[in-house]
């Protein structure tokens, strides 16, 4: 199950963030080698961790083992600020209130699947996108990622719409795209997770069921 944090609620989940946190420095600094987020207490935070950011956290046995990150795209986020990301985009940036911005998205090692299938944590991490999305009238999430999430995305029912093409960054080859969601694409994932309930913590099948199209 998948548990939302936001600036209103976070004062109960102040222990939960930190694991959050350290999750993403052990993964972004630790592993990926960004070193420019590195911080002596082992926390990953940028200054995206405002009152603006929406958080979701995925919890097994009470510890933090998935989390990810959403921004919205009305305000200052990371492709619109960030010098080496705004190159990725060859247009106009996508802005507007049903489009946010996905990132920080990072699941711990023991609870990642070999190649190209999707653990039961990065599955319920992406539905919590479509269900959070569609109970607030967002439609599309803008990512920089690797371009080979691209085929995985499609094949998720995601309509993807690359915003320049990939460049070097931190080594790594990034690339922007915009990726649209509807009922299908949760479906999708409700398929390959053999359950259709819903994942996000205190949410109906129902009340998500009302918004699928």
């Amino acid at each position: 199950m998948i548990e939302i944090i936001t600036h209103e609620n976070m004062h109960h989940f102040v222990e939960e963030m930190r694991e959050a946190y350290r999750l993403r420095h052990d993964v972004f600094v630790e592993e990926k080698g960004w070193k420019d987020l590195s911080s002596p207490d082992g926390l990953e935070i940028d200054d995206f961790d405002n009152e603006h950011a929406v958080h979701m956290i995925c919890r097994r046995e009470g510890r933090v083992v998935g989390y990810q990150r959403m921004l919205p795209t009305t305000r200052p986020h990371l492709l619109s600020s960030v010098p080496s990301l705004r190159r990725l985009c060859e247009r106009d940036f996508p802005q507007g209130p049903r489009i946010w911005e996905w990132t920080r998205y990072c699941v711990e090692k023991a609870h990642r699947e070999r190649g190209r299938k999707l653990s039961p944590v990065a599955n319920e991490l992406l539905s919590a996108i479509i269900e959070w999305g569609m109970m607030r009238n967002i439609d599309s999430i803008v990512i920089e990622m690797d371009p080979l999430w691209l085929l995985r995305l499609v094949q998720l029912n995601f309509l993807v719409t690359p915003l320049g093409i990939p460049q070097k960054i931190e080594g790594e080859d990034v690339v922007a795209v915009v990726a649209k969601f509807d009922g299908r694409t949760l479906e999708m994932l409700r398929t390959m997770r053999g359950d259709g309930a819903p994942v996000l913590v205190g949410q109906s099948a129902t009340t998500i069921m009302r918004y699928e199209v």
